[in-house]
């Protein structure tokens, strides 16, 4: 096994199995999508640690988010194998393209435009035929091809995520960090009957993703 594949087995050992994620689906694509290929070349060392891994190459700071939450927002997020996914803030790809070997449709969104390449070229070196990545405000969401089954973010919000939430198909669910009060919290966001339910899973802190920083004091 390369130093690579031996450090993803610790991850998953070490991180995400240790923390109570048990989907089997989560588990194998996490074994089998190399994270270090969303990281950039110097950073590339760092790909496997317990640690909220900075991406950005100048500009604002984006964010792979660590390895443990990522696998508990997905287990938590409850991905069917034909289900239409929308991941918000996607940075450079890593969670999207997990959540494209769970899933039937992934749509991932990312404000910066050269980590949104960067995305796209990585999905492509991979293989990944049904993720797509396109540039847009975390807040925006990607209407064109709603309503969705699932949505992720990539990191907490301090505000309610209204677009967002209008983008959920009934039944469908967001999830992510609530940072609107403290602790921050994962929480999962349902929708049912034009109602939105929300609800604590666990702890959670996460690098805010920008466009949905505090603005006014709504509940999320």
């Amino acid at each position: 096994m390369s130093g690579f594949s031996t450090a993803r087995q610790k991850m998953v050992d070490g991180q995400v199995r240790t923390n109570d994620v048990t989907d089997r689906r989560i588990l194998d694509a996490m074994f089998t999508v190399p994270r270090e290929a969303f990281v950039p070349a110097s950073r590339q060392a760092l790909a496997y640690l317990d640690l909220d891994l900075d991406v950005s190459e100048g500009g604002a700071k984006r964010f792979l988010i660590k390895p443990q939450l990522t696998g508990k927002l997905l287990q938590a997020a409850e991905i069917g194998e034909v289900d239409n996914v929308l991941v918000v803030g996607c940075a450079t790809g890593y969670l999207a393209a997990l959540a494209a070997k769970l899933a039937g449709q992934v749509t991932a969104t990312e404000c910066d435009s050269a980590l949104a390449a960067k995305a796209k070229d990585a999905f492509a070196a991979l293989g990944l035929a049904n993720v797509t990545c396109k540039v847009a405000s975390c807040s925006e969401g990607d209407p064109s091809t709603a309503p969705y089954d699932v949505i992720v973010l990539n990191g907490a919000a301090e505000a309610t995520p209204e677009a967002l939430l209008g983008q959920l198909k009934e039944g469908g669910r967001l999830v992510g960090v609530s940072a609107e009060s403290k602790p921050p919290r994962a929480v999962i966001v349902t929708h049912s009957h034009g109602e939105f339910g929300y609800r604590a899973l666990f702890d959670a802190a996460a690098p805010v993703l920008p466009g949905l920083e505090r603005a006014a004091a709504f509940v999320f």
